[in-house]
């Protein structure tokens, strides 16, 4: 069964790719998908599959009975895009202005409807259940999954998997861990209340420019004397504002930024310090900082034995020359919640093509996959449910 699922996916390699393209071509943004997640349906109920489309808002669910009773696997892909220029100047580039598959969702789609018509073929033979979960909105807190889930997407699940392609990490490589593998991502604000003023009068304002500068400075202390030396976090300012004239000091500024990390007390640690820090630094200079810390997605945890089952299957998979134990990455994904409620895993799938070079990261508008990832994530995902099915020897 194996070889055979292993032989019929390379052959349809030609229909994945096609997808994968027209996806790329037609992006939607997150919470904003209608035309995506009505292709998904149709294509699976042209296999015959139970399709229940809105789950948890704009996700899908496709079911695929097998021909014996077994266990229920549920495979998971993303569908949603990002509000990013398109700049690959790819023959199959982004038609929808201003929107962009940067981060291969397009291709984790086409993967999945794939291995969908392919299992088909077989679901005669096989012992047990595939549920296909399309998942809407993974690239904006707070995410489809927890709807989904809410919606009953997992009853009855006895075990989920996913996986994310990899635009930095070498095709051909399986990369997986037992424990933590993507970081929780979690966001915070702050806005700096000083005092205005003419700029050739400072002794009369309170800088908030300057101010949020000396908050900025200061919350790069947290990780380095707060967070013990052996865990790991970061703590990240990716905005600061204040408009005025240039002879004009500030009376406001704004700081936004990121804060990732794995475990729960050091969550809860960095969104206190923060707080307080801003608040604190402010009133030094007597000013206000008002600080607020917004939780996004969990850490994406696997379940140990899962994890090393994905790395056994992967080892099989024509194309996947090294599989290999990683260091978690500090990105962030929703599929954490999958795997608070069931047993299961998540692994990166390398797709760097060796000639490039230059490999972009996710969420840059010249990112772009190797599409052979996707016949070999498509033969990983495929291969972990007939090994729950016990079919995965032949």
């Amino acid at each position: 069964m194996f070889a055979k699922l292993q032989e019929r996916l390379a052959e349809q390699f030609d229909e994945m790719v096609e997808i994968r393209r027209y996806l790329h071509e037609h992006p939607e943004l997150s919470f904003e998908e209608e035309k995506t997640p009505s292709y998904i349906a149709e294509y699976h109920r042209s296999l015959g599959h139970d399709v229940i489309e809105g789950v948890g808002g704009r996700g899908v669910t496709a079911r695929m009975e097998g021909g014996s009773p077994g266990p229920v696997i549920a495979l998971r892909a993303d569908f949603d895009a990002l509000p990013i220029k398109e700049e690959t100047g790819l023959p199959f580039a982004s038609k929808n202005e201003g929107k962009m598959h940067a981060c291969g969702h397009d291709g984790h789609t086409a993967q999945l409807l794939v291995l969908a018509r392919v299992l088909s073929e077989m679901k005669e033979d096989l012992h047990g259940t595939i549920l296909f979960i399309h998942q809407h909105a993974e690239e904006l807190a707070p995410g489809g999954a927890q709807a989904m889930i809410k919606d009953g997407c997992l009853e009855g699940v006895d075990a989920v998997y996913g996986t994310h392609l990899w635009a930095t990490t070498p095709l051909g490589r399986m990369e997986y861990t037992r424990g933590p593998i993507m970081a929780a991502a979690d966001k915070f604000s702050i806005q700096v209340k000083g005092k205005g003023g003419h700029g050739a009068q400072p002794h009369d304002t309170k800088d908030s420019i300057l101010i949020g500068a000396q908050i900025i400075q200061s919350l790069q202390h947290i990780v380095s004397r707060n967070v013990d030396p052996m865990a790991s976090a970061v703590v990240s300012v990716g905005h600061f504002e204040s408009v005025n004239a240039y002879n004009v000091i500030a009376d406001q500024a704004k700081i936004v930024g990121t804060a990732r990390s794995f475990d729960e007390s050091v969550r809860d640690l960095l969104a206190a310090r923060i707080v307080e820090t801003a608040e604190r630094t402010a009133a030094v200079y007597g000013a206000e900082a008002e600080a607020k810390y917004e939780r996004g997605y969990p850490a994406v945890v696997n379940h140990a034995e899962h994890a090393e089952t994905a790395a056994s299957v992967a080892a099989r998979v024509s194309g996947v020359e090294e599989v290999v134990e990683a260091a978690p990455q500090m990105g962030g994904e929703d599929f954490a919640y999958f795997l608070q409620e069931k047993p299961g895993a998540f692994f990166f799938t390398g797709a760097m093509n060796p000639e490039w070079e230059t490999a972009y990261p996710h969420h840059h508008p010249k990112f772009d996959i190797d599409e052979r990832s996707m016949l070999h994530a498509a033969g990983i995902l495929g291969g972990l449910a007939l090994q729950a099915f016990g079919q995965h020897e032949s």
